[in-house]
C-alpha cells in the first residue's frame, strides 16, 4: 500500500495535516503549505477551527441529537478527537464509517481508527464521486434504517464542478433516512483567500473551489437547518463568546 504514495505530488490530506501540527507529510508539502500560509497567514487557523467545528459537531449529533452511525466522506489523517474517537466517547455503541482515497490515509486509518468494543469502525478505500458504491459497502456497517450523520468536511470544495457537487451530495442525503443528518464546512472566497486558492490549484492535488457562503447553503436545500445555520466555523455554537469570523463555513441539517 505504500508503494501508492507519491511523495512528489503535494497532496490535500498531508498539507492540512502539517497546517495542524502533524508529522504524517512530506517535504514537497510543507513547501505548498508554506508557500499558502505566506500569503494567506489565516489558513492555519481556519484548519484548527475546522477541526474544532468538526469535533462540536460530533459531539451534538451523537449527543443531543441522537445518532448513533456516521459516514465521514473524505476523511483526512487520523489526529486528535477523530470522528469515532468523538461520538464513541459521548455513545460507546457508535458505529462509523469513514470514507477517503488517499492511500497515506488509508494505511494510517486502518491503524489508527480503531473502535471502542460496543460500538464499530471501518474504512472504505473510494473516492467521493462513487457514492453509489460507497453507500454499498458502508451497509455492511451502518443500518440505512436508522439516522445517520453524514460529514463532508473539507471535501465537497475538491468537487469543483457545482452541478456534480450538488448531485453527489443529494446521492448521498437521499440514501439516508429520515431524521438524517448532513453536515458540510468548505472554505469561502476572500481576497487573500483567493491567492491561496491559486497557489493550491498551481502545485497541489487534488484542485480545490472557494464558493460563497450561498452556494455553500444550497447544499443543505430539502433539509432542516440545525440553529445557528450556515456560519464562519468558530461561530457554530463555540463554547466562549463568538469569535471572529474565518473564511471557512460549515452547518448541519436534518432530513425531514
Amino acid at each position: 500500500m505504500l508503494s501508492r504514495v507519491d511523495t512528489s505530488i503535494p497532496q490535500t490530506a498531508r498539507i492540512w495535516n502539517y497546517w495542524l501540527g502533524g508529522k504524517d507529510n512530506f517535504a514537497v508539502d510543507r513547501q505548498v503549505g508554506d508557500e499558502i500560509r505566506a500569503a494567506f497567514p489565516q489558513i492555519v487557523e481556519n484548519a484548527r477551527a475546522s477541526r474544532a467545528f468538526l469535533v462540536r459537531a460530533v459531539t451534538y449529533l451523537a449527543g443531543e441529537a441522537g445518532v448513533r452511525q456516521f459516514l465521514d466522506v473524505g476523511t483526512g489523517l487520523p489526529t486528535a478527537d477523530n470522528t469515532h474517537e468523538v461520538a464513541q466517547r459521548v455513545e460507546p455503541t457508535s458505529r462509523i464509517v469513514y470514507v477517503g482515497h488517499d492511500p497515506l490515509v488509508l494505511v494510517h486509518a486502518r491503524a489508527l481508527l480503531t473502535s471502542s468494543s460496543e460500538g464499530a469502525t471501518d474504512y472504505i478505500d473510494a473516492d467521493a464521486r462513487q457514492p453509489a458504491a460507497i453507500l454499498r459497502e458502508a451497509a455492511r456497517t451502518l443500518d440505512f434504517t436508522q439516522p445517520i450523520a453524514l460529514i463532508m468536511s473539507g471535501l465537497l470544495g475538491h468537487v469543483t464542478d457545482g452541478s456534480e457537487a450538488r448531485s453527489i451530495v443529494d446521492h448521498f442525503v437521499g440514501a439516508l433516512p429520515s431524521g438524517s443528518y448532513l453536515t458540510v464546512l468548505d472554505g469561502t472566497r476572500s481576497e487573500r483567500h483567493t491567492e491561496a486558492e491559486r497557489i493550491w490549484n498551481e502545485s497541489a492535488k487534488p484542485p480545490y473551489l472557494l464558493r460563497s457562503p450561498d452556494e455553500i447553503a444550497r447544499f443543505f436545500t430539502g433539509l432542516d437547518l440545525v440553529e445557528p445555520g450556515v456560519v464562519s466555523a468558530p461561530r457554530w455554537r463555540p463554547a466562549t463568546d463568538p469569535p471572529d469570523e474565518l473564511d471557512v463555513y460549515c452547518g448541519i441539517g436534518r432530513k425531514p
